[in-house]
């Protein structure tokens, strides 16, 4: 059996009277494709925000790589990528001047993994 990478329990997130997820319990494993679809307003770019630690749950926990979400989200976030849907770049920039700056920023990335993704998202 593969090792859970991302593991929820109950994680809720309410603003207010408003939901923004309820009750979240998911499992998604090592090696898994997994696909988080639904309507705008279900919950799916508040869910990937309480994952990263970008807003903390009203209930529930979660962890990714064995790591709880809150106790070690800025080890979690040097493995993962965000994209977000609103993202604006600076019109000045190539995309790979872009992606150099970003990398610049965060201490530096892998350049050779970097080709393999190109090259396998096409």
């Amino acid at each position: 059996m593969s090792n859970p990478i991302i593991v929820t329990q109950n994680l809720t997130k309410f603003y207010g009277r408003d939901e923004g997820v309820v009750d979240l319990n998911l499992e998604v494993q090592e090696g898994e494709i997994f696909e988080y679809l639904g309507p705008n307003g279900a919950g799916k770019t508040t869910t990937i925000r309480l994952l990263l630690d970008f807003i903390r749950p009203t209930i529930g926990n979660a962890q990714i790589f064995g790591m709880d979400i809150r106790q070690r989200s800025l080890e979690i976030r040097k493995h993962v990528g965000y994209l977000p849907g609103e993202l604006e770049l600076y019109g000045n920039l190539t995309g790979k001047e872009f992606l150099v700056y970003m990398a610049n920023l965060r201490g530096g990335v892998h350049w050779e993994f970097v080709g393999e993704l190109t090259k396998r998202l096409n």
